[in-house]
């Protein structure tokens, strides 16, 4: 399950997942998301808090983020990745250079400290904040 935040707005962008996440969770939700701010910002901003009781991706899923993350990985100025379990949290970091914005993990309860994070100095420009 991946769900839009109500806390989304211009091209900040916050996500819930858990569960185990499926290919229609990116085609139908994650995927548009993100594609409608990009096309409209330039760049976004993006925060991405994983549930208690998330269990990872469906291989198709798998593939979705690694296709999706790799053509777009310099359409994100920011990323806060929250309460991702400690093997999540660990690959995020050693991939985090694959990205060209900034990426930084928070632990679950510091999920108001990661939006005002991804939210800092967002503008509702073409750069999405840049």
């Amino acid at each position: 399950m991946i769900e839009l935040m109500k806390e989304s707005a211009g091209p900040v962008l916050g996500f819930r997942a858990g569960g185990v996440l499926s290919d229609a969770d990116y085609r139908e939700v994650l995927i548009p998301a993100l594609e409608k701010a990009i096309a409209q910002y330039g760049r976004v901003r993006c925060l991405v808090c994983f549930e208690e009781d998330f269990r990872g991706w469906e291989a198709l899923a798998l593939w979705d983020d690694a296709v999706f993350g790799m053509s777009h990985r310099s359409d994100f100025s920011r990323l806060a990745v929250v309460g991702a379990p400690e093997w999540l949290d660990w690959a995020v970091k050693m991939s985090a250079w694959l990205m060209d914005g900034e990426v930084r993990t928070f632990p679950r309860e510091e999920l108001e400290k990661a939006w005002n994070w991804v939210k800092e100095g967002a503008v509702s420009a073409r750069d999405g904040g840049q």
